[in-house]
């Protein structure tokens, strides 16, 4: 195609891709949280341990991690659609063969590979960048990551439940069929956009490095969206367990009901990016990172026991996800606007950094949940905000 479709046009992006996009971004990120709530029964029917089953989620997570900094680059040398078909169909292989497989080996394997092609999802994202002239970039990006955000959020209970009708196996290999499908649909409805960029992929990787080095702002949004993502994932890790405990008592299931209430959460990312459209990235950025701060001492104010600690924390749920969610599409339109030509690699190296540091939230979540209690976790939540707003103090 000509070099038209290499950058974006002055012609808006019509509604109904975008929407594609928002659907096709949140049903393969599924992919990377479906596992998180089932990991008791595949665990028993794999043979995995007890005190290993959280490699099912590891594994998958080190896969998109992996995809986000070796995958995603390749947006900016390789046609898009036909990059994002090829790792689809790699992803429904992986999905095939995480419902066929019965052993713990090739189950771990399969994760791995499922995570790394789920990182599909940010070729897609600079790719709606690309279509959508520079004035209303934020907010297409905003659209699509609603999208995005909301598979995350419906992961979970949609496995859950498919687990409960047809067991575990059910939920990889109706995923595996629906991704198939995905990749016709985008093969037949998405424009092609072939990068002007020529580099061989070993030069690709390294022009990483120079990146990194020499984009401030990059790093600087990284780390905004690492320490409040990290927020984010101490609470979602340690909440589970308050909500099941002797306080509230919560069954599974009305776990499962408390997670749907964060996807009111994903409504701010369209606003965020109309927001950043109009120039208000700064004090956007300062509205998103207050938003977290409250979220974590809502619930230290208001003891569980209180007869309005439940109200509180799913209030404090909303704030905290409307929160994280707007900070990210808020960095994402700042990095895009830098370079088309580079955008893909911003784009992998801006979520690899930020995932690392909901990485770090999860897992001392979970210490500060085991050493001491509820009360610890949020603590320790605020103070990764505190961080993030302390740094951004020195923004210029």
């Amino acid at each position: 195609m000509s070099n038209k479709t290499n950058d974006s046009s002055n012609r808006k992006v019509p509604f109904w891709i975008t929407l594609l996009l928002a659907i096709s971004c949140g049903v393969i990120v599924a992919n990377v949280y479906y596992s998180q709530i089932i990991v008791g029964p595949i665990s028993l029917t794999t043979g995995i341990p007890a005190q290993a089953a959280g490699l099912i989620v590891t594994m998958t997570q080190i896969g998109y991690g992996t995809g986000l900094l070796f995958l995603t680059p390749l947006g900016d040398i390789i046609e898009n659609r036909r990059l994002v078909v090829v790792t689809l169909l790699g992803t429904a292989l992986a999905l095939a063969a995480a419902a066929w497989t019965r052993q713990a080996v090739p189950f771990l394997a399969a994760s791995l590979f499922i995570g790394l092609g789920s990182a599909a999802t940010q070729i897609l994202v600079p790719y709606a960048a690309h279509l959508s002239p520079p004035e209303i970039q934020g907010r297409t990006v905003g659209n699509v990551m609603s999208g995005l955000l909301i598979g995350i959020t419906m992961a979970r209970p949609v496995s859950s439940l498919i687990t409960d009708l047809f067991g575990w196996p059910a939920v990889f290999g109706l995923s595996a069929l629906v991704i198939i499908l995905l990749a016709i649909v985008l093969v037949l409805a998405l424009p092609p956009r072939q990068p002007s960029v020529k580099l061989h992929y070993p030069a690709l990787i390294r022009s990483m490095g120079k990146l990194l080095l020499n984009t401030p702002i990059l790093r600087r949004r990284a780390a905004y969206q690492a320490c409040v993502f990290a927020a984010f994932s101490v609470f979602w890790t340690t909440v589970p367990l308050l909500l099941s405990g002797p306080v509230f008592q919560l069954s599974q299931r009305e776990i499962a009901l408390f997670a749907l209430v964060g996807i009111s959460g994903a409504l701010a990312a369209p606003v965020a990016g109309r927001v950043a459209d109009r120039g208000l990235v700064r004090p956007a950025t300062a509205v998103a990172m207050g938003m977290v701060l409250l979220s974590m001492l809502l619930p230290l104010l208001i003891p569980s026991h209180s007869p309005v600690a439940m109200p509180v924390l799913v209030g404090a749920a909303i704030l905290l996800n409307a929160g994280v969610f707007a900070n990210q599409v808020l960095g994402q339109r700042t990095i895009y606007a830098l370079s088309a030509e580079v955008r893909s690699r911003l784009n992998g190296l801006y979520m690899a950094m930020f995932f690392a540091g909901g990485a770090v939230g999860s897992s001392v979540g979970g210490w500060a949940y085991a050493t001491g209690g509820w009360s610890l976790a949020l603590y320790i939540g605020t103070a990764f905000t505190v961080i993030t707003l302390l740094y951004f103090l020195t923004e210029k």
